[in-house]
C-alpha cells in the first residue's frame, strides 16, 4: 500500500467541509491512517512549505494555513496515492477545476482552495514525516 498526506485546510474547516472531503476520497476507496484536528503552529507550517520560501504568496500561504484549524491526514491506497487524490482534487486554481473534482465543485479562489494533497511519493514521504513523525 502506498500513503499520502491530505491537508483540509482552514477554509475547508471554516466551511464545514471535512466530511465532503474526506468521505470522497473513502468513497473512492482510500483508507485513514491517521488524522488530526489541529490549528498548525507556523513552524511547521514553514517546514510544510519550505519549497516555496522567498516566493510572492509564500507569507500568504503561511499566514493562511496557521489561522485556524485544519484537518491533517494520511491517506492509504494503490500505487501512486497521491495521483489518485491530486486528480480528485482538481487544480489549484478551481476556476481552472472540472465539475466533478473538490475544487470544481466546492472551491471559489485560488487562496482558499480547501485541500492540499502531496505531489509525488518524495514529497508525500516528507510530508507525513513532518505532522506524523514515525508513522
Amino acid at each position: 500500500m502506498n500513503r499520502t498526506l491530505v491537508i483540509v485546510k482552514p477554509d475547508g474547516v471554516e466551511r464545514s467541509l471535512v466530511g465532503e472531503i474526506i468521505s470522497r476520497f473513502e468513497k473512492k476507496g482510500l483508507k485513514i491512517v491517521a488524522g488530526r484536528f489541529e490549528t498548525i503552529p507556523k513552524e511547521l507550517a514553514e517546514k510544510h512549505y519550505f519549497e516555496h520560501a522567498g516566493k510572492s504568496f509564500y507569507d500568504e500561504l503561511v499566514t493562511f494555513i496557521t489561522r485556524s484549524p485544519a484537518f491533517v491526514c494520511v491517506l492509504e491506497g494503490p500505487e501512486d496515492t497521491w495521483k489518485v487524490v491530486r486528480t480528485m482534487m482538481g487544480p489549484t486554481n478551481p476556476i481552472d477545476a472540472q465539475p466533478g473534482t473538490i475544487r470544481g465543485d466546492l472551491g471559489l479562489e485560488i487562496g482558499e482552495n480547501l485541500v492540499h494533497g502531496s505531489d509525488s511519493n518524495e514529497s508525500a514521504a516528507r510530508e507525513i514525516e513532518v505532522f506524523f513523525p514515525g508513522i
